[in-house]
């Protein structure tokens, strides 16, 4: 905005032959409707110095923002965000290597292009990549957080099933619009304890457990969904694995891994 005003004092400028800054300004002060009739009588001018003003300020904006990111990115490289994974159910092996963390949201679409890209990573780095999930339900997403309270109630009575529940929603995401219905559906394809489930998935822990991943994610500046922590550096949104891999080189130039 500031390059665009500047793009039309100088347009005003040169129209009115000021020879300084502080004679424009002196002359728009007492005569404020110079400008105004000086673009009716050039219009053409001054649309093509507003569109170039717009052009540089673009530009510098994407530039500043480049450069912020990376400034950030080198940032979590040497200072490396730590989620709280005390008491966690892990894909992969507890030791690995590479630790990736998601905070997501069951109807979020582009948690769905997310899932496609943790699942790439666990079979590109397989043995050498632990994942968690935790929870980020966007308000805006009414299933989210039933889904979120589903998923946390079956992983009391079995991981491996409540991983089963996690891929089941993703890979058909949309049944989600039937809403409770389908997540008790989904359950009974589990073979879940159904009366435990019932009880579990309104119970105080499970809620504990997803109110502690949502203010995690917001300590971390997640807004939105998916957002991730490869060893500590965030990922904000759905990235393709190719990103990843980046960080990854990053991490292995740097000593952090040795894969």
């Amino acid at each position: 905005m500031k390059r665009m005003i500047l793009a039309v004092l100088a347009l005003t400028l040169s129209l009115t032959a000021c020879t300084s800054k502080d004679e424009l300004k002196k002359l728009l002060k007492e005569n404020p409707d110079i400008m105004t009739d000086a673009i009716k009588a050039n219009p053409s001018k001054f649309i093509d110095a507003l569109n170039e003003a717009v052009k540089i300020a673009q530009q510098d904006e994407g530039k500043k923002r480049e450069e912020g990111e990376k400034k950030a990115l080198e940032e979590s490289f040497n200072n490396p965000v730590q989620a709280d994974l005390n008491g966690y159910t892990f894909r992969g092996p507890a030791d690995a290597q590479l630790t990736l963390v998601e905070y997501s949201d069951f109807e979020c679409p582009f948690c769905s292009r997310g899932f496609n890209t943790v699942m790439e990573l666990m079979n590109k780095y397989k043995g050498k990549i632990r994942f968690a999930y935790k929870h980020l339900p966007l308000s805006f997403h009414p299933q989210a957080m039933p889904a979120a309270q589903y998923y946390e109630a079956i992983r009391l009575q079995s991981p491996e099933k409540a991983w089963e529940f996690h891929d089941r929603i993703y890979k058909d995401q949309r049944k989600l619009q039937n809403g409770e219905s389908f997540l008790k559906s989904l359950a009974k394809e589990l073979k879940v304890d159904m009366n435990k489930l019932a009880t579990d998935v309104k119970s105080p822990a499970v809620q504990s457990r997803i109110d502690a991943d949502m203010a995690e994610a917001a300590k971390y500046g997640f807004q939105g969904t998916p957002g991730f922590l490869l060893n500590g550096v965030p990922v904000k949104g759905a990235y393709p694995t190719s990103h990843f891999d980046g960080i990854i080189e990053e991490l292995k130039k740097r000593g952090k891994v040795t894969l």
